[in-house]
């Protein structure tokens, strides 16, 4: 399943048109994806969503087109090769890769070559070279260690910049270890302020349609708070500026209620609403 899907299948169960998502979820990931229903469209541009974590399986012994299990192999296990990797060297192989490194997306990822995916260019038949880009790992611990004479399976829980793949880091730990190594679950826990605390199957959707946040606690959760008090908020309503709230970046603004007036963003001595969000 897509994002696209998931989008189709919220749309169907919610009986609206206007459902967006934060960020696509490769389709053999399970996890969190942050969707947008209605007014929440709005935010979807806005949201910080520059942390994600991962838990993951990196399966070394066999590299794979793709770096994750629905490819075709490129290599096959050399029992040899596995019964000498020490849990030392894994453990050395992780530390390389951790903390800010240059990182070749996959060649079957959806960054973008001169405006077409990179994946489009790969099934068209096409040589793919990804320059490498700068990413940040902020935590890559493993979990437990599972070994036969076919693969060492690691699990693994990765914190990291948006923009970094688990894949590649599965492909360069198995390239490092001269073992190859792929990708071989993976599930997205966190992205940004958003988990699994908050989230819902898509079953439990469907037997119970509704919102994991309303837009009032959706705007608190991913956004610094401003409150307004009753003079501010009428004058917000009023198009007009308001006095700078000292926040960096993009903050939601409270009536004195609670209800979420818009996102707001100063500009030198004055604030101004980027986005309306009061009906």
């Amino acid at each position: 399943m897509t994002s696209h899907d998931v989008v189709a299948r919220v749309r169907r169960i919610l009986g609206t048109r206007k459902v967006g998502h934060a960020g696509t979820l490769d389709p053999m990931a399970t996890g969190v994806l942050v969707l947008g229903i209605e007014r929440a469209t709005k935010l979807l541009g806005h949201l910080a969503l520059d942390r994600k974590v991962y838990l993951a399986t990196i399966r070394l012994g066999t590299a794979t087109t793709t770096d994750d299990a629905e490819g075709e192999h490129l290599s096959e296990p050399d029992p040899a090769v596995l019964a000498a990797v020490t849990d030392a060297a894994i453990a050395a192989g992780v530390a390389a890769l951790t903390g800010p490194i240059e990182q070749v997306p996959s060649s079957v990822s959806a960054v973008k070559i001169d405006g077409k995916r990179a994946y489009a260019r790969v099934r068209a038949g096409e040589d793919v070279v990804i320059p490498a880009r700068p990413v940040t790992v902020y935590r890559f611990d493993i979990l437990g260690t599972r070994r036969d004479d076919k693969a060492i399976d690691l699990d693994v829980m990765v914190e990291c910049s948006s923009g970094t793949y688990v894949r590649a880091l599965a492909r360069d730990l198995g390239i490092a270890l001269g073992t190859g190594g792929h990708l071989a679950e993976l599930r997205r826990t966190r992205v940004g302020p958003f988990d699994l605390r908050v989230a819902r199957t898509l079953e439990a959707l469907q037997d119970a349609p509704g919102l994991s946040l309303d837009l009032d606690a959706a705007v608190a959760t991913a956004f610094p708070r401003r409150d307004l008090d009753r003079v501010e908020s009428a004058a917000l309503s009023h198009g007009k500026r308001l006095p700078a709230a000292g926040i960096t970046g993009t903050y939601g603004m409270f009536d004195p209620t609670g209800k979420a007036l818009a996102l707001g963003v100063d500009e030198g001595k004055t604030a101004k609403a980027l986005v309306a969000l009061a009906v």
